[in-house]
């Protein structure tokens, strides 16, 4: 079995976030971290590995020092890692992003795909099911559990407050909830053996089947009218009163906000 695991470096929001001029973000300014949604997809895959037998092949897209997310993921188990990259694909929305790893993954042998449900940094959720859409494979979004069953996967999808439980037929594609799991952490082992091994790096021209205006901020339909650092909130009002003054003035000041 050969299950693709899509994982993105995105910035540590903790250690702030940083724009370019043309409103994208400027990831090579910033701290970064597997995005949380994909590590739990990951997590699953190095779980079927272990329960079924499979070799897994981690993929992310983004600048050179992204890199270190797929060492990061062979630390933690994965067998391959296969970075995109290429100036031409920079500044890319989701459908230019979804565009380019569908043309990566055409490149693969695959059973399963997993990604995450979405991304810290964009938290559109739709890169995964349009994959799907481009590979013309099936997909189900949001899973909670993942257990295989031959050439099915069964998954119980997260609806509000309850969940379906799905069955297709692989080839198929899963996006994961960062509740699936509590990921492992690397091991020292597995980080010298994950140094130990050669990170494929595809260009522009390693994607299969797609076309030059479908990609990188050029081929984004989506445009960024504006963008700015978190705004900082000011002191507020302050005043001095006792017990009772202050609790009247409190009612009084959600009276005005219509809070009750």
């Amino acid at each position: 079995m050969k299950i693709v695991v899509c994982i993105k470096q995105v910035p540590d929001t903790a250690g702030g976030v940083k724009f370019n001029p043309d409103g994208t973000l400027d990831r090579g300014a910033m701290l970064t971290i597997m995005n949380p949604d994909d590590k739990a997809g990951l997590e699953a895959a190095l779980r079927i590995k272990e329960q079924n037998g499979a070799e897994v092949t981690v993929l992310t897209m983004g600048l050179p020092k992204a890199e270190e997310v797929l060492r990061e993921a062979m630390a933690m188990g994965a067998d391959k890692g296969i970075l995109v990259t290429d100036r031409v694909l920079g500044g890319a929305d989701t459908w230019a992003t979804s565009t380019t790893i569908a043309g990566a993954l055409r490149n693969i042998d695959y059973d399963l795909i997993i990604t995450g449900r979405q991304a810290i940094d964009g938290d559109t959720a739709q890169v995964g099911p349009q994959i799907s859409e481009h590979l013309d494979i099936p997909v189900i979004s949001y899973a909670k559990d993942i257990k295989i069953d031959g050439d099915y996967v069964i998954v119980q999808r997260q609806y509000d407050d309850r969940s379906h439980e799905l069955k297709a037929k692989m080839p198929c594609l899963i996006t994961a909830l960062s509740e699936l799991n509590e990921p492992r952490y690397m091991t020292p082992g597995g980080i010298f053996d994950a140094y130990d091994k050669e990170i494929t790096v595809w260009g522009r021209a390693d994607l299969k089947d797609v076309d030059d205006s479908n990609l990188g901020l050029k081929g984004s339909p989506t445009k960024i009218a504006k963008a700015s650092d978190k705004v900082r909130k000011g002191a507020g009002e302050k005043v001095a009163l006792d017990g009772a003054e202050g609790a009247s003035y409190i009612v009084e000041k959600l009276k005005e906000k219509h809070v009750i």
